[in-house]
């Protein structure tokens, strides 16, 4: 990937040549822009030529080159047209600068403006051009301001108001019909829509609304279906509705798609299309071919003729080199060749290509270069600097929500208010339910603009009904590499709101909504809600925001025993594993039910000894909850001081989960039936593949099945340190005692079995990451670690990733499959094996060389520790080979013995654009994770052991934390779950499906220094790169816990671990 970063472009026959590196070009004609002076108030180190505004009030817009002023006419994503004043001179860089600066858009790299030139071609301005060179008669012509860029998830867009102008152009394109799907999705989208700009259902609202408006096409026979999706999305906001639109619309084959006519060799009329991953190829509206830009050595033009010349693939020896399509003209064929130039630019390359000094004999070739910055940048930028959030309005939504907060003083709020309302003493506000009466009894909140919805009323101190967070939205697929950290606030023109200084409480005010009392803090949007998704730990942390003040209060209300911070970790993971059951009990006997495809025998095997468990915890977390309230003072009990214990109802229910031992027993057969079922049904090995890929399905399945084994070991830990606790004498101390016996003797009866199960659960999981090897999961085989090497080649050293069983050492390398697998290139055996460090002989630190019967591999880890952890279990592995299997043995001579797959020569020769081709992929193949525990080892260069994912499943934990990123002020309260070596991040506990995670393989856990002016109790920092999260724990106890259980993770363990755990039993 560090090729990218040196590309540059290169112009040849009017072409773009492309190497191992990406595009290359030159700019012949091109010269270096001047520099220009600093403007009053810019923000330090933001770079010149960006084409986006980060003005803050008080600052000008860009300034104009000499010469007589021209007004430009631009039509905006919202239909209101706007006039802007450029000089003759100027490029079309100023315009677009003056757009972005008037929207206040940070984000604006995305966009484009474009018009229809004499030709009657539609064009995208060139921001290096002259206008006028451009636009002959700038008196009639509009330009658009529309989607330019349309990235393959919409998480990636930081800011609300990007993701408003993104939704803007979803609801142009369905209006024009060139977003096409089918009627079911077509009413969802338009149902979002509906739900941004009048709120909450109401029949004779909606209907009407419907009436006014056109949306789609054929709106009038799909209004039923509309109503009906419309009446579900009660309590969404605007902002939230934006996100579930993206979120459908990024699905859909056509969404992002400009289609260009053309024709084949043949004549048949096809349409050509660029998009993130590459050129497509449609027919109609079905998408028929598509070239990764991977597989593109270089894209030209020769008069009607558009040329794709390919990479020669190895694995085809007839393989076509150069592809043609004739298209309309030579104009339209440079149209195209253009857009293309810009698309691979903008998401594959790394930084702006920069151009080369005008060559002084004869030019080949056109001038064209991407100017701008690339997706990268514009992310980056984004996350490293600090933008005060800005209040826009949403021009056909009726409902007026607040989306920033900012310091300035209310003399601002009057500049740009426009049509507005500001929530004053008595006023009255339109909401989607009819008219809100507010009264404001605290001046504080007079200077909140924006207007209270219905929404309010579930609002209590400070934070939203934990009921409603069910229909939050969340981010799609997370990145491997990082947990994107979120947006500060940033400044602000028009209409602005107040915000609490840093280090001091923010003020409460009282209002008055439908004749109830409100409680709103000032670090909270007015309307009670969090503006989600911007809420979302992925984007930002405005929200969720908990004063000081707060935390006093409920240090002095509740507890501050050790046993009742036991107790309640014990309720925290009962909730955590009570929803894991739900994802077997509930929802994939849904999933699966729905087309019959399992067998009944299976069926009844699996639910009918889940749903006695599930059933059993259920009653179990009541009661552990009932006892919580009796000891925080709920209730009178706490008088009597009878209350004060939880020994008593672990024993009581431990004897009854005792009777469910035969249940549990049969879950490790219900995993194997599962997977002989699978191998048998396609039907049913493919839902069970969907069904990983629901939000709801955070983990593997598989590791499901073994939640309730697991939570046995959960049990003896909390048990144990609540009798360590205890002196002998206290009145609880019996009952845990009893109750810890009672579950050591479950532990130690079905023990065995877990370890089993473990190990064949993940060699299920490691089969799915991996291409080109035949039972995986054989009988004996025992899974011992995975991580990152570097194999020394002919090419030098390249990253592998390599899979160490008791048998056999597997290396492969992430090759350009979409679904993210990882393709085998051979097979050692253990048998026989010899190891030898050879750091002197080679010259490449921490390096070892393996000799096998047939083949020797030298190998180099990422570091000294991680180089004897390799050593040390590799030697372990031969030495078990040696004693337990010989050559004719059963797993040997299932496997190859030193095999080595057909290309693996050509595969070391593969270059590292090749091996990272296929994120960006978007070839319909088998859907695949690309976070899974593979994919963060290979991103983090790092490796695990069997020993440490068995701790990490182990060392389950689950509760409220306080999150804050390394430049923000304020502390957003998350639900956090600890498991598989991750954290998952909710709203509430009550939540379906986690917001994000984030891995922490590779991330080191410390205290704050003093240097980081944290001045808080009970923090720890989570570190990785330029990474940096902190996190508050309402106790010492819970901070321990946290700091042990995370340290787990992070810190890999000796495989002594592995016998030690086994013989314990």
């Amino acid at each position: 990937m560090e090729s990218f970063q040196n590309a540059h472009m290169t112009v040849h026959s009017l072409g773009v040549r492309f190497n191992q590196c990406g595009i290359r070009w030159v700019c012949r004609s091109m010269v270096e822009p001047e520099e220009r002076p600093s403007v009053a108030g810019q923000r330090l180190g933001a770079p010149e030529s960006m084409g986006i505004s980060t003005l803050e009030p008080g600052q000008r817009p860009p300034s104009m080159p000499p010469g007589r002023q021209i007004s430009i006419h631009v039509q905006m994503l919202d239909d209101t047209q706007e006039v802007f004043e450029v000089s003759q001179r100027a490029p079309g860089k100023a315009l677009y600068d003056l757009v972005c600066s008037h929207l206040n858009l940070i984000e604006g790299d995305y966009f484009g403006l474009e018009f229809q030139d004499n030709r009657k071609m539609t064009v995208w301005l060139d921001l290096l051009k002259p206008i006028l060179k451009q636009i002959r008669r700038p008196k009639n012509t509009v330009l658009q301001f529309v989607v330019k860029f349309f990235p393959p998830d919409h998480s990636q867009l930081l800011e609300e108001l990007t993701r408003y102008l993104f939704a803007l152009q979803i609801k142009q394109d369905l209006a024009c019909g060139r977003l096409t799907c089918n009627d079911s999705s077509a009413a969802l989208l338009v149902s979002h829509i509906v739900q941004s700009e009048i709120g909450d259902f109401d029949e004779v609202q909606c209907k009407q609304h419907l009436l006014n408006n056109k949306y789609i096409p054929d709106q009038d026979t799909l209004m039923d279906k509309i109503m009906e999706y419309h009446r579900k999305h009660g309590g969404q906001t605007p902002a939230e509705s934006d996100y579930q639109l993206l979120e459908i619309a990024r699905r859909l084959e056509m969404y992002g798609v400009r289609l260009h006519p053309a024709k084949d060799r043949e004549g048949t009329k096809l349409s050509l299309a660029v998009a993130h991953s590459g050129v497509l190829v449609f027919q109609g509206h079905t998408r028929i071919n598509a070239f990764n830009w991977s597989k593109v050595r270089k894209l030209s033009f020769k008069r009607k003729r558009f040329l794709i010349k390919l990479r020669p693939d190895l694995n085809q020896s007839n393989c076509q080199d150069t592809l043609e399509f004739m298209m309309g003209s030579r104009d339209c064929c440079k149209v195209f060749w253009k857009i293309c130039v810009e698309y691979h630019a903008f998401f594959r390359l790394f930084e702006e290509p920069k151009p080369k000094p005008k060559p002084v004999l004869l030019t080949r070739g056109s001038s064209f270069r991407f100017s701008g910055r690339t997706q990268r940048q514009v992310i980056d930028y984004v996350k490293d600097s600090e933008f005060k959030k800005v209040p826009f309005e949403r021009k056909h939504s009726k409902i007026q929500s607040i989306s920033g907060l900012s310091p300035f003083p209310t003399k601002h709020c009057a500049e740009g208010q426009g049509e507005r309302n500001t929530i004053a003493s008595g006023h009255q506000v339109d909401s989607p339910l009819g008219r809100t009466q507010v009264t404001v009894e605290n001046s504080a909140l007079q200077r909140y603009t924006g207007s209270l919805t219905s929404h309010t009323n579930r609002c209590r101190n400070g934070t939203h009904d934990e009921a409603d967070a069910r229909t939050k939205p969340s981010p799609s697929k997370q990145q491997a590499e990082h947990l994107s950290t979120g947006l500060a606030s940033r400044a602000t023109k028009g209409p602005v709101t107040s915000s609490p200084q840093h280090g001091a409480s923010p003020p409460v005010a009282t209002a008055m909504v439908n004749g109830q009392k409100q409680t709103l803090s000032l670090g909270q949007c007015p309307d009670g809600r969090q503006p989600s998704p911007l809420t979302s730990p992925l984007l930002t942390d405005a929200g969720f925001v908990r004063t000081d003040d707060e935390d006093e209060v409920r240090r002095k209300r509740f507890p501050t025993d050790k046993a009742y911070f036991i107790a309640k970790e014990l309720l925290t993971t009962e909730r955590t594993y009570l929803k894991d059951l739900e994802v077997i009990t509930v929802c994939f006997q849904k999933y699966v039910g729905k087309d019959e495809a399992m067998p009944d025998s299976l069926s009844n095997l699996i639910f009918a000894n889940f749903e006695p468990v599930y059933k059993f915890h259920e009653s179990f977390l009541k009661d552990v909850e009932q006892r919580l309230a009796q000891w925080e003072g709920r209730s009178n009990a706490h008088i009597k001081g009878d209350y004060q214990r939880v020994g008593d109802v672990m024993l009581k229910n431990i004897q009854g989960l005792k009777l469910l031992t035969a249940h549990l027993q049969k879950h490790s057969e219900a995993l194997l039936e599962l997977e002989k079922t699978c191998r048998s049904s396609r039907k049913l090995e493919g839902l069970c593949r969907d069904f990983e890929l629901q939000k709801v399905c955070y983990l593997p399945l598989n590791i499901f099945f073994l939640r309730p084994l697991h939570r046995l070991l959960h049990y003896k830990q909390i048990l144990e340190r609540l009798c360590k606790h205890y002196p002998p004498t206290h009145d609880d101390f019996r009952d845990s005692r009893a109750a810890l016996a009672d579950i050591s003797e479950m532990v130690v009866q079905l023990q065995g079995t877990l370890i089993k199960m473990e190990n064949f659960q993940k060699l299920l999981e490691l089969k799915k990451d991996l291409v080109g090897v035949e039972n995986l999961a054989a009988p004996g085989r025992e899974f011992i670690r995975l991580g990152c090497l570097s194999k020394l080649s002919g090419k030098g050293l390249q990253q592998r990733m390599f899979f160490l069983f008791n048998d056999v050492l597997m290396y492969t390398s992430r090759g350009m499959m979409p679904s993210n697998q990882f393709k085998v290139h051979a097979q050692l055996s253990l048998y026989g094996m010899t190891i030898r460090e050879s750091e002197d002989e080679w010259g490449v630190p921490h390096s070892f060389t393996l000799f096998g019967l047939r083949q020797s591999v030298v190998v180099a880890a990422s570091s000294a520790s991680e180089m004897e952890k390799w050593v040390e279990d590799i030697k372990m592995a031969i030495e078990l080979a040696d004693k337990c299997n010989d050559p004719s043995s059963e797993i040997l001579s299932s496997s190859f013995t030193d095999s080595k797959c057909p290309d693996e020569s050509s595969a070391d020769q593969e270059s590292e654009d090749d091996l990272s081709a296929s994120q960006t992929s978007l070839e319909r193949q088998a859907p695949h994770r690309g976070n899974t525990m593979v994919h963060v080892c290979w991103h983090r260069n790092t490796s695990v052991s069997m020993v440490d994912f068995s701790v990490a499943l182990e060392n389950q934990l689950s509760g409220n934390l306080l999150r804050k990123f390394k430049n923000s002020n304020g502390w957003q309260k998350l639900w956090v779950v600890f498991t598989n070596f991750s954290l998952f991040f909710y709203k509430t506990h009550q939540d379906e499906h986690p917001l994000a995670s984030l891995p922490l393989l590779g991330y080191s856990i410390t205290i704050p220094s003093e240097s980081e002016n944290i001045q808080k109790d009970y923090v720890f920092k989570l570190h990785f790169k330029s990474h940096v999260y902190y996190f508050r724990s309402e106790s010492e106890y819970t901070f321990e816990r946290w700091m042990e259980v995370i340290r787990s993770a992070t810190c890999s363990s000796s495989h002594i671990r592995s016998f030690s755990r086994k013989d314990v039993y």
